[in-house]
């Protein structure tokens, strides 16, 4: 029998993220930005490679699976990809994150094998603006693409980067929207992560900052403690009389490291133990090697995994750093 796997602070991994490419076709400025380098093709997991991880992680008890990007229907064959990873981990609870630009025409297929479960980055509102963020004019299809996962019953949950100076005068649009959506339109402050980004300590809106403006635009609820330990890093709220609530997400301002459980696999197959860390482990090379492999891997996995950090004290260190961030852009990380 398989231990599941537990850090030497107690907190027991049962979330993975994966992520299949470090393209994008948007250029969000928090993110990316333009003249990127991207990672070689060669060096990028392969889907059966990816099939395999899986397995791994189930047996280190993992329980929960979530594929990002960059942008991950950019990547070839991902829908079938996500298609075949349900046929054979039935048992997991598979979810995607992606802006939405996409995802349209593969909605009812992803829908029909069983993976409901969506995350869809929308920092803006307003066309224009989100043409200012992300580089790209493709407000319109991503609105028809939320549209069109509603109507095929998937579980949204709306992700906005809390930007002062960028989208704090949307609080009450974003608000409408989940009042009249039933989506979890949720906010995330924004963090230290990738030097390209301009991320400065007086841009960060903090959680406390949304929550004590919201209350003029609804009356919110917040949704008891032991149902907010199913959404994650999340506080949520209710709306009163509204279809969706709003979610707060404060790694920055008040860090939830105590109850971390997750790890991150890189789509050129390195893992992340920690978001605000650039310390990775290199699984690729063993995973590719004739003698070593999947085994390998894992117990590389539980070695590393073992001695994930508490990110708070990372971003501690960071802090007292001069504009200290962590290193690495977050479309190579996998958000």
């Amino acid at each position: 029998m398989h231990k599941n796997l537990e850090d030497i602070h107690g907190r027991e991994v049962s979330y993975m993220r994966i992520s299949v490419t470090d393209r994008c076709n948007l250029r969000c400025t928090y993110c990316a930005g333009e003249g990127l380098e991207f990672i070689p093709h060669p060096n990028i997991l392969r889907y059966e490679e990816i099939l395999e991880l899986m397995g791994m992680a189930r047996n280190l008890g993992v329980r929960k699976i979530r594929f990002t990007g960059g942008e991950p229907f950019v990547r070839k064959g991902f829908a079938d990809f996500m298609v075949t990873a349900a046929e054979r981990y039935g048992d997991l609870n598979l979810c995607v994150t992606t802006n939405a630009t996409l995802i349209g025409d593969h909605v009812e297929r992803l829908a029909a094998a069983g993976i409901k479960r969506v995350n869809i980055s929308l920092d803006s509102l307003d066309p224009e603006k989100f043409k200012a963020i992300t580089g790209r004019d493709h407000y319109a299809v991503v609105r028809e693409n939320i549209d069109r996962c509603l109507a095929a019953n998937m579980t949204l949950k709306i992700n906005a980067v809390a930007m002062k100076g960028v989208n704090d005068d949307e609080l009450g649009d974003f608000i409408e929207f989940a009042r009249t959506h039933p989506v979890d339109f949720r906010f995330i402050e924004f963090m230290p992560v990738g030097l390209e980004t301009g991320w400065d300590d007086s841009r960060v809106w903090t959680a406390a900052e949304i929550l004590s403006e919201a209350r003029p635009f609804a009356e919110l609820v917040p949704v008891t403690a032991k149902g907010a330990r199913r959404h994650g890093p999340a506080r949520m709220y209710e709306i009163e009389g509204g279809l969706g609530r709003i979610g707060l997400i404060s790694p920055y301002s008040d860090h939830f490291c105590s109850t971390c459980n997750r790890l991150r696999i890189t789509s050129d197959g390195n893992l992340r133990t920690c978001l605000f860390s650039d310390k990775v482990y290199r699984l690729r090379p063993a995973l590719r090697h004739p003698a070593l492999g999947v085994e390998k891997v894992e117990r590389i996995i539980r070695l590393a995994g073992r001695n994930k950090p508490i990110g708070n004290e990372l971003l501690r260190k960071m802090r007292a750093a001069d504009h200290g961030v962590c290193k690495t852009r977050m479309a190579s990380i996998g958000g």
